[in-house]
């Protein structure tokens, strides 16, 4: 650091993003105003599905009834409103009957059938007040969207003696898609300027506050025009714009946070503007490649589960991380060169400053008095408090034991949304679900069934005791599918038990079943399958990474296991709020009684990523200030004094961009970002100011230990940040100078892996 006499030498990487910082900026600007135009429509190309497996039989029976059987699956209700006449009065049988012909005669719109046509009872209102007209837009999600929106106006509304509402799948997905651009816009327009103001009372310079802010603008641009990229090829969830935001400014906040907060300590210590430069990339850049790469581990993890829902985060969370970190590490630092001290320019807080009589520098290390006094006072208590965090921790995530798993549906939305609206009179007012019950396709590839066969396998299904009602065979050349009508709610668990037995029902020809509860079963095998391997992944990958930043085969193994902890208030809030409905008055949404499969493991690998940035910096100046030392216990007080500050602030920041996420009238969009926020807070505020140090002084100096072999690897691949220097008087701890062999660090670091 700048106390010892001769400054080390620019490395390769300082001099390559400091030699020409003029030009690097222009670069990062015409490649900016190129990801605009590049990203620009990204939203129109995403999908709102992709929560089933694409290889699982549901999915299979259900493009085969969709290719065979069009008017199996109705894709879209037109539910018609006769006010106070009956649906069978002879004016509204010849108006429904007129709109169900125009329907059908709409260009990509097939299997249409109303009440009006077929006299079913499903698709008259038990009031005889309301009818359904069904019907299926051929084409992909984003085609189906196309169609609806075109179409639409020309059947909402009044039509002589009736009025009518849409509704149905595809207007579910076209109205959450166009809810969650709208909400999106309003979170940043909300997120922005808050954070803009939190940044400035961190770093009180209006400067400084404003690079953080540049680096996640870089990141989100960039990312959109990359997600738009892989649209050409893949399908990516419109959800993953909300990743792409509250990643995209969380971690590049926190990267030029870390990396601008050094470069201002370095400064404040004597350093010329590039010797500072080249001391921050050697620490804090380091730390921020780790980070990234910890981040970017835990969200590629879900690139093994075959769900594009769950893959799309992986896709908008990798190329955001890496555009913060790569922004972070070479657009900053050149910023940084070209201010320099002028990085403290508009410093709002300097009247006040003057007025305690502090410089810059002794207001640097009055912030952190308060943190090294609490890491005190933990580690002096250290089994009352890991007790006690522990403890409290568990018993916030108990919820979680009771966790449901469904689909989504038409309550992800704003109850005054048209398709939810309908959805929700369709559920109250008709009898059975005509959108909801199961479906089993039979296929004879040699068209030798008989009429008799099918009877009998359709007698073996009515006599399943799940079944309400079984409706069929409707047959086609060497086809033919049974539509079944569980008892109780469509995806509750007795119909997800249906789904087994009616794949049990011996036949003589093949079947398959779908289905909402065929398609629920299927996701949550699917993610049971696949859930060890992503496990496996993050954790191993994490330990590696931590290993070798730290050097000790304990600290890696208490990072995974602290960080899982963390986790546990997220989980059993999400439970107790949005599955049990508490407070659902409040944040304005209607609860479904259980959780979207794939939410849960999306939420912990954001969260097990973000704790995980937290832990690497804290653990990182934790590891920088022992080498500097050779004390655990002034290394922790230390480590806690530098960072703790900056991590709550961090987190803060972070929190307030996912809360302006939460406040989406989409309920899984909310649960995410409030989820989120959660996490992070309980992260920064609990495991990293209790947890952590009280950890580390049970484990005592014991927490370095690594086996002989690791030793010698970690010295020759690892990492830490910052070189070793030698112990100067003002960087001792203040416990009073040491003698003989415990204070030489090396003599220390052998002693612990003795």
């Amino acid at each position: 650091m700048s106390e010892v006499n001769s400054p080390p030498p620019l490395g390769g990487w300082t001099r390559f993003v400091t030699a020409r910082p003029r030009l690097s900026l222009l670069a990062a600007l015409v490649l900016t105003a190129l990801a605009v135009f590049a990203g620009s429509g990204v939203a129109e190309r995403m999908g709102s599905g992709g929560w089933a497996d694409p290889s699982a039989e549901s999915t299979y029976a259900t493009k085969a009834l969709e290719r065979e059987f069009p008017a199996s699956q109705p894709n879209v209700l037109l539910l018609v409103d006769s006010g106070r006449a009956s649906v069978d009065d002879p004016a509204v049988a010849a108006e429904g009957r007129r709109l169900a012909e125009q329907l059908a005669a709409e260009k990509d719109v097939t299997g249409v059938g109303s009440y009006w046509q077929t006299g079913s009872p499903a698709l008259r209102a038990r009031d005889g007040r309301q009818a359904l007209i069904a019907a299926r837009i051929q084409g992909d999600e984003k085609a189906a969207a196309e169609v609806l929106e075109r179409i639409a106006p020309d059947f909402r509304g009044a039509h002589g003696p009736v009025d009518v509402s849409i509704g149905g799948p595809v207007g579910v997905q076209h109205e959450m898609t166009t809810i969650i651009q709208d909400d999106l816009l309003r979170a940043e327009m909300i997120a922005l300027p808050v954070t803009l103001v939190l940044l400035v009372m961190v770093f009180g310079s209006a400067i400084a506050a404003l690079l953080p802010l540049g680096v996640g603008i870089v990141a989100i641009l960039g990312t959109n025009a990359v997600l738009r990229g892989i649209t050409e090829f893949a399908d990516v969830s419109v959800f993953a714009q909300n990743l792409t935001t509250a990643l995209g400014l969380g971690l590049a906040i926190d990267y030029a946070l870390f990396i601008v907060r050094r470069f201002r300590e370095e400064l404040a210590a004597g350093a010329e503007v590039r010797e500072a430069v080249g001391i921050t990339l050697r620490t804090a850049g380091r730390t921020v490649l780790f980070s990234a790469l910890t981040v970017a581990v835990s969200l590629a993890a879900m690139l093994v589960f075959p769900q594009y829902f769950l893959r799309s985060f992986a896709y908008a969370g990798i190329a955001v991380v890496l555009l913060a970190a790569g922004a972070a590490l070479i657009l900053l630092p050149a910023a940084l060169m070209l201010l320099g001290h002028r990085v403290n320019a508009l410093d709002l807080r300097r009247l006040f400053r003057r007025a305690r009589g502090k410089s810059v520098g002794t207001d640097t290390e009055a912030t952190g008095a308060g943190w090294a006094r609490f890491a005190a006072l933990v580690m002096r208590r250290a089994p009352l408090f890991a007790f006690a965090t522990v403890t409290g921790l568990m018993l916030l995530g108990l919820p979680f034991l009771g966790v449901k798993f469904g689909t989504p549906d038409d309550r992800q939305l704003p109850a005054t949304a048209e398709s939810h609206v309908v959805q929700q009179q369709i559920r109250d007012g008709f009898p059975g679900s005509p959108a909801g019950g199961l479906e089993v396709f039979a296929e004879d590839k040699r068209s030798r069934t008989t009429p008799a066969e099918y009877a009998d396998y359709r007698a073996r299904i009515a006599a399943l005791p799940g079944v309400l009602r079984v409706d069929g065979p409707v047959t086609a050349s060497g086809s033919a599918y049974f539509a079944v009508q569980p008892k109780g709610e469509a995806v509750g668990e007795r119909a997800q038990r249906l789904v087994h037995e009616l794949r049990d029902v011996p036949a003589s020809f093949e079947t398959s079943v779908t289905g909402r509860a065929a398609v629920l079963e299927d996701s949550k095998a699917a993610i049971a399958d696949r859930l060890p391997l992503a496990l496996g992944i993050i954790a191993v990958v994490t330990l590696l990474l931590v290993f070798l930043l730290t050097g000790s085969v304990l600290i890696p193994i208490q990072a995974v296991v602290l960080n899982a902890l963390s986790l546990t208030a997220m989980f059993g809030a999400v439970v107790w709020v949005f599955q049990d409905g508490n407070l659902s008055g409040l944040l304005s949404f209607t609860s479904t009684g259980d959780i979207e499969t794939t939410l849960p493991v999306l939420m912990f690998c954001i969260a097990f990523g973000l704790s995980m940035d937290y832990g690497v910096f804290l653990l990182s100046r934790i590891k920088e200030e022992y080498d500097h030392t050779g004390d655990h216990e002034h290394a922790v007080r230390f480590g806690l004094q530098r960072t703790g500050g900056l991590i709550t602030a961090a987190a803060v920041i972070l929190a307030v961009v996912m809360v302006g996420i939460g406040t989406s009238r989409v309920t899984n969009t909310k649960m995410l970002g409030l989820g989120i926020a959660l996490a992070v807070l309980m992260d920064a505020m609990v495991v990293r100011s209790l947890l952590v140090p009280s950890v580390m002084k049970l484990m005592g100096v014991s927490t370095w230990w690594a086996p002989a072999p690791l030793r010698r690897f970690h010295q020759r691949f690892g990492l830490s940040e910052g070189e070793i220097p030698q112990p100067t008087p003002e960087s001792k701890p203040d416990t009073g100078p040491k003698s003989g062999p415990e204070s030489d660090p090396d003599a220390v670091r052998d002693k612990v892996n003795a």
